[in-house]
C-alpha cells in the first residue's frame, strides 16, 4: 500500500461517514502503512443497503436510567473522548464466485501424462492384444484370401484333401445305391472348425452308410499332454495347456446283403501349436479294415492286395507292419476274436518315422486306394440271394461291431470326450440294426463257424 493510497482512503472514509475526527482514519492508515500490513480499501466494499422501514424488535428496550448529573453538566457524548473509527466491513463474496483452487496440480499433471503415455505405448506396441483372433479365425481368413496352396500349413492342406475325397466317395456310393441320396449336414464348433456329415439310411444297397469329415480346434489340458508325451517327446511338458488341431475323414458302410462285407476307414492328422499358430508336435494316423459276415477269400485277398500296393509305394515294410498292428488293434478281448479279417492300422507317425511331406503323401495314397479296394466287392455281392438265417447271423456280427466301437475304439473315446463334440457324427459308425442272442453257438463246419475260426486266428492274405 502506498502512502498516497493510504491518505486518499482515510479522507474518503471520513467524508462518507461524516466523522468529525477525520484525523483518526488518517492516523490508522499511516500506522498500517508503517507496519507493512495491506488493508483493504474501504471504498472497495459495497455498502450494505439499509431497509426503508426499520423492523420493530420484539425485545423491549430497557428504560433509560435516571441521570444524576445536573442539567448544566455536559452530555457524555460531548465530554468523552471519541471512539476509534471502526474498520469498514469486509466485502462478502459468494462461494460460487470464489476462485477454485486445485490441490497438487503438478502432481496430477504428472500422473495423467504417465497414464496416457502407457496407454498409447501399449496400443502401438501390440495393437492386437485386446482382440487377438484365434488360430481358427486366422486359418479361415487365410483360406478365404489365398485358398489352399502347396505352401499352406499342413493342417490346411490335410483339410482340403479330405474334403475333396469326401465329395468323390459320396458321389461314387450314390451311383452304387442309385435310388437313394446321402443326407448332408454341415456343422460348426464354437471354438473353431466343424465338419460335414454325409449319411445314407435304409437304402437298397446300404442299410447305413456314413462319410464324415471333422475339423477340430481346441485346447489340450495338462493331463492329456502328459499322456501324449509317451509317444511324442516334442510336446512341451512345462505348459499347462496347448492349442491343438485335428482333421480326419472317416467312412463306415453297412450293406443290406449279408454276403457283402462291412468296411471302415479313417485317416487323420493331429498337431499342437503355439499361440501364433506355429506347429509344435504333429503326427498322422489311420487305417482301413474289412468286416465280412460271410467270408469270401477272394474278397479278402483283393482288399489286402490293393492296400499293400499303396503301402509299397512308400515303404515295403509298411504293409506287414501295419497289417499286424491292425489285427492287434481291432481285437475284442472279452470275445477273444478280431472284429474283422484285417487291413492296415497305424498311429502316431511323426518326424521319428519320416518327414511330414512323405507321411502326407503316404496317407493320400492309402485314402485314394479305398474306392478300388472296396467297390468291386460291393458290386459283386450286393445282389446275391440270402436267407433269414443268414440275415440273423449278420445282425449278430454287427453286435460284435458295436461292442468294439463303444468299449475299445480310441477314436470313439477321443471324440466323445472332446468338449463340444457332435455325438451324432461320432456314433455314425454304428449299424442301423444289431442283435444279441444268449449263448449263440454256430454249427460246427458251417460258414459261420469258418468265419469265427479266421477271426480267432488272423491270417496273412497276401
Amino acid at each position: 500500500m502506498t502512502l498516497a493510497r493510504a491518505v486518499h482512503g482515510a479522507c474518503h472514509s471520513a467524508r462518507r461517514t461524516r466523522h468529525s475526527s477525520w484525523h483518526k482514519p488518517l492516523a490508522e492508515a499511516l500506522r498500517f502503512y508503517a507496519s507493512g500490513t495491506v488493508k483493504p480499501r474501504p471504498y472497495d466494499a459495497k455498502p450494505t443497503p439499509k431497509p426503508l422501514v426499520q423492523a420493530r424488535s420484539s425485545t423491549p428496550k430497557p428504560p433509560a436510567a435516571a441521570s444524576n448529573l445536573p442539567a448544566s453538566s455536559p452530555s457524555p457524548a460531548t465530554s468523552e473522548t471519541p471512539k476509534p473509527f471502526p474498520p469498514p466491513p469486509q466485502p462478502h463474496i459468494k462461494a460460487q464466485d470464489r476462485p477454485q483452487v486445485v490441490a497438487y496440480p503438478y502432481l496430477r499433471i504428472t500422473i495423467g501424462v504417465v497414464l496416457c503415455g502407457s496407454i498409447i505405448y501399449s496400443m502401438f506396441a501390440d495393437p492386437l492384444r485386446l482382440d487377438r483372433p484365434s488360430i481358427a479365425e486366422r486359418d479361415t481368413l487365410a483360406k478365404r484370401e489365398n485358398g489352399i496352396t502347396p505352401s499352406s500349413p499342413m493342417r490346411l492342406r490335410m483339410e482340403g484333401f479330405i474334403k475333396s475325397q469326401q465329395s468323390l466317395i459320396v458321389k461314387t456310393l450314390e451311383e452304387v445305391d442309385h435310388k437313394h441320396k446321402f443326407r448332408t449336414d454341415t456343422w460348426t464348433r464354437p471354438n473353431g472348425g466343424g465338419g460335414i456329415s454325409c449319411v445314407l439310411q435304409d437304402g437298397e444297397v446300404f442299410e447305413k452308410a456314413g462319410v464324415n469329415t471333422s475339423i477340430v480346434y481346441g485346447t489340450l489340458p495338462r493331463p492329456a499332454i502328459e499322456k501324449m508325451r509317451v509317444n511324442h517327446k516334442a510336446l512341451d511338458p512345462d505348459v499347462e495347456s496347448l492349442e491343438f488341431f485335428a482333421a480326419g475323414l472317416s467312412c463306415v458302410l453297412h450293406p443290406r446283403n449279408p454276403n457283402a462285407p462291412t468296411v471302415h476307414f479313417n485317416y487323420r492328422y493331429f498337431e499342437t501349436m503355439d499361440t501364433d499358430g506355429n506347429r509344435n508336435a504333429w503326427w498322422f494316423g489311420g487305417g482301413t479294415d474289412l468286416t465280412p459276415s460271410y467270408l469270401f477269400d477272394e474278397d479278402a485277398i483283393h482288399f489286402h492286395r490293393t492296400i499293400k500296393d499303396a503301402c509299397d509305394k512308400h515303404d515295403r515294410a509298411y504293409f506287414p507292419r501295419f497289417k499286424t498292428w491292425c489285427d492287434k488293434y481291432f481285437y475284442i478281448p472279452h470275445r477273444g476274436e478280431c472284429r474283422g479279417v484285417g487291413g492296415i492300422f497305424f498311429d502316431d507317425l511323426d518326424e521319428q518315422e519320416k518327414d511330414a511331406e512323405q507321411l502326407f503323401a503316404f496317407v493320400k495314397d492309402c485314402l485314394l486306394a479305398f474306392v478300388p479296394s472296396y467297390l468291386p466287392l460291393i458290386e459283386k455281392r450286393k445282389d446275391m440271394p440270402y436267407t433269414a438265417r443268414e440275415k440273423e447271423w449278420q445282425q449278430l456280427r454287427r453286435g460284435r461291431y458295436v461292442e468294439f466301437n463303444l468299449v475299445h475304439d480310441r477314436g470313439t473315446s477321443f471324440g466323445l470326450n472332446t468338449p463340444g463334440a457332435r455325438v451324432e457324427s461320432i456314433l455314425m459308425s454304428l449299424p442301423l440294426t444289431a442283435r444279441w442272442m444268449y449263448m449263440h453257438d454256430p454249427e460246427r463246419g458251417s460258414r459261420e463257424d469258418r468265419l469265427l475260426t479266421v477271426l480267432k486266428e488272423p491270417r496273412d492274405w497276401v
